[in-house]
């Protein structure tokens, strides 16, 4: 018998995806490489922090 999840990783991580991919769809190469770039930045300030 299946129950409910209270938390779904796989619908996150598509929830997540699906969201990106909205913000970067009309992006340019140069505004996507620019995205990628400060996303980058963000994470490594995240990790050296924790």
């Amino acid at each position: 018998m299946k129950t409910k999840k209270k938390f779904d990783c796989v619908q996150m991580m598509r929830d997540i995806r699906r969201e990106i991919n909205n913000e970067i769809s009309t992006m340019s190469t140069k505004q996507l490489l620019a995205y990628l770039q400060k996303a980058r930045s963000e994470y490594q300030k995240a990790i050296t922090v924790s």
